[in-house]
């Protein structure tokens, strides 16, 4: 596909994505706050509770009744576009990004599956997470909604490590975040709104509710509510190649998520008491030491291991001359002010290679995702070797001198 329109499908369908998911995540935050934070001391006959707040100038009374009002009123507002939407136009990007250029962002390099491959165990693992998710709910696990939720973090991380043997660490995190994003669909369209079309029926039909079937929804809800931050953060994940780039990026990603869901926990329970106000420091000291982790300074883990070639090279001293050669074949037919590549009409991110100048100026990005994390070339498609990563790294080191 010419690269100008799949820039700006991208760009349409991402903006698209952006203002249904930020919808989606609104109302989530905010009915699950608005039932955390019902007073329910002596409540009027047949609610659970109620709360008065004020906004916008104005003042609000809010009431839950306990499973439905004697009539239906006259409207009712559903909440369930903005979460179909949110999937559909995450499905749409997944296809634009991520399955248009198979070799680029999602086939790991040396993995041998072609793109066919790639693109239906990318797919597989959608549907197949959502049935082992809704199985395990609806089994005896779901009245043991700890032990639940133990299970299914630990299928996670076992399924994000698999990925990230055969996908690129980018194209490994997506699908974990489709993978998630298909399950809190899935609980909107099959649990969720089945059980309030129920209710509303049995209002119509001058019947008694039953109450199973809300209760169902609501613990749905809740599983929703505490995986929306780890869903943020793999959608602005491809940012940070210290986190997908790295040889721990399932470990990793593993760490972000319970530190997220720590302080999602938080907040959904400092409403009753603070108890739970130490998973807030606990989730910063583990997000610093990620960043330890992952920091390539004093540390070998990321970078490969120095050849006999390099280490002469090294002794004798790099010339600027020799990595720019490199520079060029390697990283210019993507990054130049005319990308020779097919798949790109412009330079990812801006970033431009072309003179000794902006070469200079790029350096640490160079640095981080050519040498550290090797996340670029982007599937290795220019076939950058070990001992060229080696030679700039040591060009760097040896004070990135350019003549």
């Amino acid at each position: 596909m010419d690269p100008h329109i799949t820039e700006w499908l991208n760009l349409a369908i991402r903006w698209a994505h952006m203002v249904v998911g930020v919808a989606w995540i609104g109302a989530s935050f905010y009915f699950n706050w608005l039932e955390n934070n019902l007073n329910r001391v002596n409540p009027k006959t047949g609610l659970t509770g109620d709360l008065w707040a004020i906004h916008g100038g104005g003042i609000y009374h809010l009431e839950k009744y306990k499973l439905a009002p004697p009539s239906m009123p006259e409207n009712l507002h559903w909440f369930k576009w903005e979460a179909y939407f949110t999937w559909i136009t995450g499905m749409c990007l997944l296809f634009v990004v991520y399955y248009l250029n198979a070799e680029i962002y999602l086939i790991a390099p040396g993995s041998g599956l072609d793109s066919t491959t790639a693109i239906s165990l990318g797919l597989g693992v959608l549907i197949t997470g959502w049935f082992v998710y809704d199985f395990l709910c609806d089994s005896a696990l779901g009245k043991k909604p700890v032990l639940l939720a133990a299970i299914l973090f630990f299928l996670l991380v076992g399924a994000t490590y698999g990925l990230t043997q055969v996908f690129s660490g980018r194209g490994a995190y997506i699908h974990i975040g489709a993978i998630i994003g298909t399950i809190m669909v899935g609980n909107v369209f099959r649990v969720i709104m089945p059980a309030q079309r129920n209710l509303v029926k049995a209002i119509e039909e001058n019947r008694a509710p039953d109450p199973a079937l809300p209760a169902k929804g609501l613990l749905r809800s809740r599983h929703n509510n505490y995986l929306t931050l780890p869903v943020l953060f793999i959608m602005i994940s491809n940012h940070f190649p210290s986190t997908y780039g790295s040889q721990y990026n399932w470990l990793i990603l593993a760490g972000l998520a319970v530190f997220s869901i720590l302080v999602r926990h938080y907040f959904n329970t400092r409403h009753g008491s603070q108890k739970y106000a130490w998973t807030v420091p606990i989730a910063a000291l583990g997000m610093i030491a990620l960043a330890f982790v992952t920091s390539p300074y004093g540390s070998q883990s990321s970078t490969v291991t120095p050849t006999a070639s390099t280490t002469e090279a090294a002794s004798a001293g790099v010339s600027f001359e020799s990595v720019n050669t490199v520079i060029q074949a390697r990283c210019s037919v993507c990054h130049s002010a005319a990308p020779t590549h097919a798949a790109f009409k412009t330079a990812p991110a801006g970033v431009i290679l072309d003179t000794a100048d902006e070469i200079k100026i790029n350096i640490p990005r160079i640095m981080a995702q050519a040498v550290q994390t090797k996340v670029m070339p982007l599937g290795n498609l220019t076939q950058m070797t070990d001992d060229e990563r080696n030679l700039i790294g040591t060009w760097v080191e040896q004070g990135a001198v350019m003549q």
